[in-house]
Parts: structure tokens; C-alpha cells; sequence
């Protein structure tokens, strides 16, 4: 018999890898014939792109009546129940877990990254609502280690991205670059990694990718100027604003991807792009390690002259196969979505 179920994330903000995440949700729920709602800043564009119910997210009118017609939640992917970006975010996602615990509704954990937690506070409502979870899996072994020392049983799990469809295509020798604004950009990675593409394709179009616009928009327009400023005759494009398939649909022509945000060098890896990943996050290190692709950091004083001869020589049937040995673990989740 279908089921209800509710879907609660950082959803309806046109960030590209949310967004991928919750397409293959989406799409494996459906396969099963259940029922779907989405909590979603955006209800109206988010029902228009995967044909689904939503609610707005601080309608808790509309929330409540979606979580009684519900029969259970599935709070994730990405990193939702963490108080370093916003402590008042942290307290929205309790919320809605709380609330459908409360309703006695079964509640899912959705490969969620947990933490960080500066506060106490944090700590023990994040505890309190895991243990009363139905089903808890984490992305990463920090988060594991976390939730088990709290006496949690949790599923380590590939990120769902890693399941996503997506067909590679054609090279046409296009470099592509993926920038967003953190507390560790600056001026001189930025003039580095524009000198060093210049020096390396110095005829090849460069397509500089906002995933999210809100974030990454400003910093890719100012990537973009500098590159005119080196070279008035380079020919660039600012790609933004798109939905994800025709994000991947532009990213497939492309033969080299420099790219900062973990789903940007994920769903390189699986159009078997060859490509460098900047790690300003941990989890970003983790997948150029495994994937045995270079790295750059946000000190700029890299071997950049190494590192792009690391990616050229990368083998394209390498990335892919290392891609497609990853898919998302479905086993665990199973018994309360079928």
C-alpha cells in the first residue's frame, strides 16, 4: 500500500546539489508508488519540477496538515541539523522532527551530515530527536562517530548525488570553473587559479558555474572580470540560474573542471570530467582522495603548475568507474518507504 510521506530539507533555494539530492529521492519514492509532499521555500517550483505536492516552509498551518496526511518524514540530505551556519535554522529542522515525532509519525534521517554543534543547548536537542528516530544515516564517519557516542544506531551512506542518472557526453574542450563565496576565499587564490587557466588553455572558452546564486553569483562575476582583466580576448560565460539537468546538461561537453563545492566535483567525476577540486571543506578532501584526483587549497601556495598536470593526465574510464562504484545505499531506508 502507497504511503505518505513527507520530505523536509534545505529545499525550494536553487542550490544545485540539494536539489540533485532530492530528485533521487524523489524519483525512488515514486518508483515505489507512494504519495509525496516537499517542505519547500519555493512550493510552487519545486511542485513544477518534480511533480509533486508542497507546502511553504513557514506555513505551519500547511506543514501540520501535511504531516497528519503523512505517514512518515524524511528530514535530509545535506547538513541541516548543525548551529554554526544559524542556530535559529537548527531550531526550524528540530522542529519539524519534533513535531512529526510528536504526531507519532516514524521519521527518517536522510544522509545527513550532524554537526557541527557549538552549543550545548544544540547537543542535547539533536540527541533527544535522534534517538527517537526511526532510521538514522549519516554521510560521513564524523557524523557516525558522533551519533554512536550519543548511543545511536546510524548507516554510514554514499551521498544519494552518486545514484543520480546523468549520461556523459562529448568534450568540446570548454573548461569549466566552479566558485562560491566562504570565509576562506581570497584575492590570491582567485589571481593563481585565473593566471594558471589563462597560461594553460589560453584559447579554450571558460564557463564559470554559480550553483547557487545567492552564494556563488558575485564571486563568479568577479572570477569572470579578472580573467578579462589578465586576457580582454578570453571568451567566458557565467552559467547560473538553471535547473539541474540542464546544469548537468551544460557541464557534460566540458573537458576540465576546477570546481569548489562537493556536488560540483561529484557530478564531474560521474560525466568522467577530469577534474581539480578545491577543498575548503573536509568533505570535498575526502572525495578528491578517493576519487585520486588533485587538490588545491585556499592558501593559493599550491604547485599549480602540478596540479593541472595531475588532472590532464587523469583517465577519463577511471573517473567514471570510481563514479559508478559508489551508488547510494537503499537497504536501510527500505522498510519505511515500501
Amino acid at each position: 500500500m502507497p504511503k505518505g510521506i513527507l520530505i523536509s530539507g534545505y529545499y525550494g533555494f536553487d542550490n544545485f546539489g540539494d536539489d540533485a539530492i532530492l530528485g533521487v529521492l524523489v524519483d525512488k519514492l515514486k518508483s515505489l508508488g507512494n504519495n509525496i509532499a516537499v517542505i519547500s521555500k519555493n512550493p510552487k517550483k519545486t511542485s513544477m519540477l518534480y511533480q509533486v505536492f508542497s507546502v511553504k516552509n513557514f506555513s505551519f498551518f500547511q506543514v501540520f496538515l501535511a504531516m497528519s496526511k503523512s505517514d512518515v518524514l524524511i528530514s535530509g540530505g545535506g547538513s541541516l541539523l548543525q548551529d554554526v551556519t544559524s542556530f535559529k535554522s537548527l531550531l526550524y529542522y528540530a522542529f519539524i522532527i519534533w513535531l512529526a515525532e510528536s504526531m507519532q509519525k516514524k521519521v527518517v534521517i536522510f544522509a545527513q551530515g550532524i554537526g557541527p554543534l557549538k552549543r550545548k543547548k544544540s547537543v542535547e536537542i539533536v540527541k533527544g530527536l535522534l534517538k527517537k528516530a526511526a532510521f538514522v544515516s549519516v554521510r560521513d564517519q564524523k557524523s557516525l562517530e558522533l551519533v554512536k557516542s550519543w548511543g545511536v544506531n546510524a548507516l554510514l551512506v554514499n551521498d544519494p548525488v552518486f545514484s543520480l542518472e546523468v549520461t556523459p557526453g562529448n568534450s568540446d574542450g570548454t573548461i569549466g570553473v566552479q566558485l562560491r563565496d566562504y570565509k576562506t576565499m581570497n584575492d590570491d587564490l582567485l589571481n593563481r587559479l585565473a593566471r594558471q587557466i589563462l597560461k594553460e588553455f589560453p584559447d579554450r572558452k571558460i564557463e564559470i558555474y554559480a550553483f547557487q546564486k545567492s552564494l556563488d553569483y558575485k564571486i563568479c562575476l568577479k572570477f569572470e572580470k579578472l580573467l578579462k582583466t589578465l586576457n580582454p580576448m578570453v571568451n567566458t560565460e557565467v552559467i547560473h540560474s538553471m535547473t539541474k539537468n540542464d546544469f548537468i546538461f551544460k557541464m557534460s561537453h566540458l573537458e576540465y573542471m576546477i570546481a569548489m563545492r562537493f556536488h560540483a566535483v561529484l557530478v564531474a567525476l560521474k560525466l568522467g570530467i577530469k577534474t581539480i577540486a578545491i577543498n575548503y571543506d573536509a568533505k570535498v578532501t575526502k572525495l578528491a582522495y578517493e576519487a585520486l584526483i588533485p587538490i588545491l587549497t585556499m592558501n593559493g601556495d599550491d604547485d599549480y603548475n602540478l596540479a593541472f598536470a595531475k588532472m590532464k593526465a587523469l583517465d577519463k574510464n577511471a573517473l567514471l568507474k570510481y563514479a559508478n562504484t559508489k551508488p547510494f545505499d537503499w537497504s536501510g531506508i527500505m522498510p519505511f518507504i515500501s
